[in-house]
Formats: C-alpha cells, sequence, structure tokens
C-alpha cells in the first residue's frame, strides 16, 4: 500500500521527532521503568480476522450451483457487491444463513473501526485473479480469500467450498477466479471521519463541525477581488501523487484522507478533515482542484497536513482519542507551533509496522505557499495554488 515505503522512509525523520519526547521521559523517571509486556489482539475481533471468517463462511456457501450463479453473475459486471447486498437478494437456500452470518460480522467489523452501531454494511466481495467472461465464471468453482493484515505476507490463505485452506503466492497473480472479501473503505471512511470529527469536537478539539461561519480574509500582499462582499481564502490542490509502489494483487484501492492542523481564531489546536476518493493508483498524477485549506478558520497563515490511508483496519475512535490527547497539551504561544509531530506521535505504535496507515506530511503550508512541494517522507507530491471563494 502507499503507506508502506513511507513509513520505512519516515522512520528516520521521526527519530528525530520523537528526542523531545524521550528527553521528557528520562526526567521524569520513566526511562529506566520495564514496559508490560504487550498483549497481542484476538484475531477473531480484529478486521482481518473477520474478514477470513466471512470469506470461509462465503466459500462454504458456493457448494450450492444456483447461488455461485448468482454471485459469479454480479461479479462479472465489474466492480465489488455488497455481501448483505448479495445475501439480501437472493431467494434460494444457501444464502440464508449466510445472510445472518454477514450482518453480525459487519456488526463487528463497525466496532473494530470505532464505528458507532448505524454504520450499515460495510464487507463487500470482489473479483480478482485470472478473470474469465461471465458464462464461464460461473462454471468455475472459485476460492475465498481475504487480505492478509501484512502487506509483505508470502501467502494468502483461501478456501474452497469444502473450507479447506489453500495457500496462494502473495507475489503471483492466481491461476484461477478468486473472491476478495473486503471492507468498503469508501463507505468506512465517510463514517469513520465522522466519528473522528465528532469525537475531536466533544474532546475540546475544534473541527470542520465546529467551525465558525467563515469570516472575510485578505491573502498577504493580495486584496480580496473587488465587488466581493465577503470570502475566503485557501489552499487548493491543483495535482498529487504518491511514489510509485508494487501494489499486491490482494489489496484493493486504498482511501487517502488528510488531517489537516492549526491554531484557529480562538487560539485553540483545530483539526479539518479531506478526503481524497480518487487518489486509488501509484504513480499517477491526478488533477482534483481540490480546497484543502480554509485560512478563515485559523488564526495564522500556516498550517500542516498529515496525509493518511484506510485500508481497512483503522479505528477511527481510537485516532480521535490519540489525537486529542497529543493536541490538547498544545498552548498558543503568540506564534504557531508546527503539529504534525504531534499527530504522528499520536499514531499507535501497530500502524508502523504490518499495515501502517500513515503516508506522508506537509509542514508549514503558508497562504502565499503555491508550486509543487514534496512530503517530508518524499513518498508524496502535491502541487498548490491560492484560491479566492467569494460569498454567493
Amino acid at each position: 500500500m502507499f503507506a508502506l515505503l513511507a513509513a520505512q522512509r519516515f522512520r528516520t525523520v521521526l527519530t528525530g521527532i520523537t528526542l523531545t519526547g524521550l528527553a521528557l521521559a528520562t526526567t521524569q523517571g520513566l526511562a529506566s521503568a520495564a514496559p508490560a509486556p504487550e498483549r497481542k489482539p484476538d484475531r477473531t475481533s480484529t478486521v482481518a480476522g473477520i474478514e477470513d471468517s466471512t470469506a470461509r463462511a462465503l466459500a462454504l456457501s458456493l457448494s450450492d450451483r444456483s447461488w455461485r450463479r448468482q454471485v459469479s453473475g454480479a461479479l462479472a459486471e465489474g466492480g465489488p457487491v455488497g455481501l448483505r447486498e448479495l445475501t439480501d437478494a437472493s431467494a434460494t437456500e444457501a444464502p440464508a444463513g449466510l445472510g445472518a452470518d454477514v450482518a453480525k460480522a459487519d456488526r463487528r467489523v463497525a466496532a473494530a473501526k470505532g464505528l458507532g452501531a448505524d454504520a450499515g454494511a460495510l464487507l463487500r466481495v470482489s473479483l480478482a485473479g485470472k478473470r474469465p467472461n461471465g458464462a464461464a465464471l460461473s462454471r468455475v468453482e472459485p476460492l475465498v480469500a481475504s487480505s492478509p493484515s501484512d502487506d509483505d505476507a508470502d501467502v494468502v490463505v483461501a478456501y474452497d467450498s469444502e473450507g479447506n485452506a489453500h495457500d496462494l503466492a502473495a507475489d503471483r497473480i492466481p491461476d484461477r477466479p478468486v473472491y476478495l472479501v473486503g471492507v468498503d473503505t469508501d463507505k468506512a471512511t465517510r463514517a469513520g471521519l465522522k466519528v473522528l470529527e465528532k469525537e475531536l469536537a466533544a474532546a475540546g478539539v475544534p473541527t470542520p463541525a465546529t467551525a465558525p461561519a467563515a469570516r472575510r480574509v485578505k491573502s498577504p500582499g493580495s486584496a480580496a477581488p473587488a465587488g466581493a462582499a465577503s470570502g475566503f481564502w485557501t489552499t487548493r490542490v491543483t495535482a498529487v501523487t504518491v511514489a510509485d509502489l508494487e501494489e499486491p494483487w490482494f489489496k484493493g484501492d486504498a482511501e487517502i484522507f488528510d488531517l489537516v492542523t492549526g491554531f484557529g481564531p480562538d487560539g485553540k489546536v483545530r483539526v479539518d478533515t479531506v478526503t481524497m476518493p480518487y487518489l486509488d493508483d501509484t504513480d499517477t498524477t491526478y488533477y482534483p482542484n481540490q480546497i484543502l485549506v480554509n485560512w478563515s478558520l485559523y488564526k495564522y497563515d500556516l498550517a500542516d497536513v498529515v496525509m493518511m490511508e484506510d485500508d481497512g483496519d483503522t479505528n477511527y475512535s481510537s485516532l480521535a482519542k490519540a489525537l486529542a490527547a497529543a493536541l490538547l497539551t498544545i498552548a498558543d504561544q503568540g506564534a504557531y507551533v508546527p503539529l504534525a509531530d504531534a499527530v504522528i506521535d499520536a499514531m499507535p505504535a501497530s500502524w508502523w509496522t504490518d499495515d501502517p496507515d500513515y503516508v506522508d506530511s506537509w509542514y508549514t503550508l503558508a497562504k502565499t505557499t503555491t508550486g509543487t512541494r514534496a512530503g517530508a517522507s518524499a513518498n508524496g507530491r502535491m502541487t498548490f495554488d491560492r484560491y479566492y471563494v467569494p460569498a454567493l
């Protein structure tokens, strides 16, 4: 995924970032304390574990030929299909029990990702491996798998209709159809960012949901357009690229989002979320003309941006709590203080190992920032321009 190389490149940067925290720990006498052994989470309660058990349940159900034809027909048409949508629309006997399992799995995924009970159907299935046409696909008994939590895994475990496990090479596209069970990351990210904003606001960190009405602002050295009664200046992303990485066949599109941080007009740290759902492929330049920073919401002419991805495992409630705990300790000292370090330090240690969610970061963007800038990890590049948004 996009994040894997970024995490490797950023460890050098992170070493410098955490020196202050290490010094503080030493003064508090924590350096000599032996850390408690880390307990590994129950895999059955993780997103990857839930996906795996659902993949096996789906594989077992495909012993019913009529049901298998329905699934293959839906997948032959193109993109991923919601599992709940498939089971609810079927009149055959096989998916009846599967539907209850999928509904339960959806609720467990929502809980694992820190989403509300109203998150709805989150699991879906897509087609990978060799892609025969629709008629041929219906005659082939596929294997069913889910993405391993480790992007560097050597094998992908897939199941047949008798529940037998098969090890597929992770570095080679299978020569037979494979149905991949995974999370609808687009839907999960949208729901997750709402949770993030709600919990940050409840903790006292301003977010888009708590933003004041836009105020009239002027870019340094530039007046607002003539005749404009009100409006605000923004920094807009005109182009964005993420470095070329080799995507494994078992991974779907990543869902990219940005955390924009700075000090609000009240002097409190604030976090604004910006999604980039179009950013699917590496080594590809996109031209979104998307507003990244609304300067009317900030006290200083500087802000930081941390780019992240959700490819299934991000827990938004935990992220919100970690961010709030880190950011609420930073006070306005009358001058801008970079906040990207605090955001990165707040990420759980697990995000730097098998499946990291950090992509890159951009420090001290100003109202006057234009042109192309590489991120601190040299994993992403964004081109910025200034854009005035007039009132209607």
